[in-house]
């Protein structure tokens, strides 16, 4: 069926149909409409969902963690300062190895007060032990929620699916939905690897460790973040086998003879499509590279795909405030270091608050890229 929603009405659609136990919320902008939205789906008797008003975001991963215990199918949603209010018990849901999942409009971080989109929310938490999807369209953002809540279970790890704050969360878009039977048949019912309230298999959560165990616990929490990757790709072959529609964990585009290239995530990759284009047709051997998971980082992958080229832009929408490049950029750096022969690596940070990424912004990426070349460490695109 083709619709037509913002990106918050898609992912609260998304939710109809995933029809979790338990989603427990509490609003902000610009997530605020994807659990009004749920709420209303609630009231109307369309999901079976138990909603729980709360009284901050807090409360809401709280209430989550113990939902999610006691082997409820769990969900909630937030940004910006919400999830950076959530941050203490994020950290707990990821050791306790929950398939929490939240869709997120990626918002910037106070101060000053900004509610416009950025990365800043997301990658602030990319420590935490949760899986984070970042989604170019809202279709993608659809898509990806679905398929969320799969690999979650399937890894018992919590995850995070974002996008971008009003330029995806309020725009508008067509968009091809499926029919709720379909989509449930897909994620199956939920079968937790433990329940707290199983009383004839008793377990004991969130117990207090100290040095003899506690890397013990850490350790294998990383150990399932390493496994997770194998499981995110044959959840995507799943769905692209049932629905018709696939992702990659990095997706290529124009690149097939291209020297420099552009790596990025996000609703920045389709401005970049068209620079792309437009290089291209005036014969510059220019592509992009498009990362959708950003946890676990795909190293390997990203390594392999990245290595060919001889020049790599690295676009972070997130600055780490006085390190040395942005997030995205530093950990590619990190994955391209043992190479005997490296590409060149530039840093560039963009769109913070929202700031406007046009295709003017793209094309000079691209043309020192092209290039190989520029003055600073971090060239800050389209700051005054």
């Amino acid at each position: 069926m083709i619709l037509a929603k913002t990106g918050n009405e898609a992912l609260a659609y998304a939710m109809k149909q995933i029809n979790p136990d338990v989603v427990a919320a509490y609003p902000i902008t610009p997530s605020t409409e994807i659990v009004q939205i749920f709420a209303q789906y609630v009231s109307d008797g369309k999901v079976d969902s138990e909603f729980v008003a709360v009284e901050s975001e807090h409360s809401a991963m709280s209430a989550c963690i113990g939902s999610a215990a006691s082997g409820c199918r769990t969900m909630t949603a937030t940004a910006s300062q919400g999830l950076a209010l959530m941050h203490e018990m994020l950290f707990i849901a990821g050791g306790l190895r929950l398939p929490i999942v939240v869709p997120i409009a990626s918002r910037s971080l106070s101060s000053p007060l900004n509610i416009h989109g950025d990365h800043s929310d997301s990658l602030a938490s990319r420590d935490s032990g949760w899986m984070q999807f970042f989604c170019e369209s809202v279709q993608e953002g659809y898509d990806t929620l679905i398929q969320c809540v799969k690999i979650a279970e399937r890894a018992s790890l919590p995850a995070i699916c974002a996008v971008d704050g009003f330029i995806l969360s309020h725009c508008m878009e067509r968009i091809e939905t499926f029919d709720d039977e379909p989509v449930r048949e897909f994620l199956g019912p939920y079968k937790p690897s433990w329940n707290l309230l199983d009383y004839k298999k008793p377990i004991l959560v969130g117990p207090a460790t100290m040095q003899d165990y506690y890397f013990e616990f850490k350790r294998s929490q990383i150990e399932g973040m390493n496994q997770a990757l194998p499981i995110i790709e044959a959840v995507q072959e799943e769905f692209k086998q049932k629905f018709g529609r696939g992702y990659g964990i990095i997706e290529e585009y124009g690149t097939e003879d291209a020297e420099a290239v552009v790596l990025l995530m996000g609703s920045a990759c389709g401005t970049m499509r068209e620079a792309v284009d437009a290089m291209r047709n005036q014969g510059k051997k220019v592509g992009m590279v498009k990362l959708r998971v950003f946890r676990p980082l795909p190293h390997k992958l990203l390594k392999e795909t990245l290595a060919k080229f001889k020049t790599v832009a690295v676009m972070d929408r997130a600055d780490a405030v006085n390190s040395y490049g942005g997030p995205l950029f530093t950990e590619t750096t990190s994955v391209l270091y043992d190479l005997p022969q490296r590409p060149k690596v530039l840093s560039y940070v963009y769109g913070l608050g929202g700031k406007e990424f046009s295709l003017a912004d793209a094309a000079t990426v691209l043309e020192q890229a092209h290039a190989g070349k520029k003055e600073d460490l971090v060239t800050y695109v389209g700051v005054r």
